[in-house]
């Protein structure tokens, strides 16, 4: 009797992912966070518990939030779950759908067999919590929404989060993002990507017409955040996580180029990043080493002093005495897979 082979390592994948999972308590919502990108998980504290206990928070095997903070973790809370790879950071971020509304965020680390969820946790290896401040603190602001970090370097971990309401606060919509850098490899299939030559003509700005719809997403964006890349850091990952399409066009020696994505719906957030490399490197991302120089442009995270941002985003490059292949990806924010554009190539 012969075996499919693609269906039998199918059927092996799906069972051994649903053990893993199956090892996280009832009531705690596991998210499949994978490594290099950014993964969101919508919720309500309705859903969630109040919490009568919370002495585990200050007991100093915890040390995850001091007992006069308690008040600020009184609603109900809703627990969720995710497995860290080792040589990984990984920042999470509650959004409350309503910024007046006032959350809490806590989490803990623990060994990849403890499934310990709260109130009754003994120990971990380290917990962080973020609230609402008491008082403002010199050079930050804080807004509505809350972060918190963690980190492995040799060994996995569970990670196990807390959304707490502050105040007795029991009803609210929010998002929760989990943004993880890791060494280890996104290993979803890689699709082929869509690439386009763009002519460029020094002295003259040129158009042309995309849609994200026609695009595919790049998987593993560890190439943005090398050294030898720099082109945007993993903690803005999300913000190049929809379709990309890619262009390809040369910069004249002795040049400069904006290059500048327009949405045709100013509520679609995209991004644009731009990278220069050799006239006959072939040098292609997710497989992108090294490069002569890369730009990018994504939604400010703050507003900048004496600078304005709309919905349009442009990267600035130049050559001196050599002319050079430019590679332009444009991209979806959070997963944005559609949206018409136009992009032009302003040379001179």
């Amino acid at each position: 009797m012969k075996f499919n082979k693609q269906l039998l390592t199918g059927l092996l994948f799906i069972f051994f992912t649903a053990n893993i999972y199956a090892q996280f308590p009832d009531g705690v919502n596991v998210i499949d966070a994978k490594p290099n990108t950014l993964t969101s998980f919508t919720g309500n504290l309705a859903d969630g518990f109040f919490m009568d206990d919370l002495s585990w928070a200050s007991t100093s095997s915890n040390a995850c939030f001091p007992a006069t903070q308690n008040h600020k973790f009184t609603g109900k809370h809703v627990l969720h779950a995710f497995k860290i790879p080792p040589y990984s950071e990984v920042y999470i971020t509650v959004i409350p759908k309503n910024k007046n509304a006032n959350f809490s965020i806590y989490g803990y680390q623990v060994g990849t067999s403890n499934y310990s969820v709260v109130p009754n946790l003994s120990s971990c290896v380290s917990c962080e919590a973020e609230h609402k401040w008491d008082y403002k603190k010199r050079g930050k602001t804080q807004d509505h929404t809350r972060t918190i970090r963690f980190n492995s370097t040799n060994h996995p971990y569970n990670i196990f989060i807390g959304i707490a309401g502050a105040d007795g606060l029991a009803e609210g919509d929010y998002t929760l993002e989990v943004n993880l850098k890791s060494r280890v490899q996104n290993t979803e299939e890689q699709k082929p990507l869509k690439m386009y030559s763009a002519k460029s003509v020094k002295g003259k700005a040129v158009a042309y017409k995309g849609d994200l719809a026609d695009g595919v997403k790049i998987h593993d964006l560890s190439w943005a955040s090398r050294s030898s890349v720099a082109c945007f850091p993993a903690t803005q990952n999300h913000k190049f996580t929809g379709n990309h399409i890619i262009y390809i066009t040369e910069i004249p020696p002795h040049s400069e180029m904006d290059i500048t994505v327009i949405p045709d719906d100013k509520n679609k957030n995209m991004s644009i990043y731009a990278y220069m490399v050799g006239t006959n490197s072939n040098a292609m991302v997710p497989n992108l080493t090294s490069c002569v120089t890369c730009e990018a442009e994504h939604k400010w995270d703050y507003k900048k002093k004496g600078r304005t941002q709309d919905h349009t985003r442009t990267v600035h490059l130049n050559a001196i005495n050599k002319a050079y292949k430019v590679v332009i990806g444009v991209t979806g924010a959070d997963g944005l897979t559609d949206g018409s554009f136009v992009l032009r190539i302003d040379t001179k």
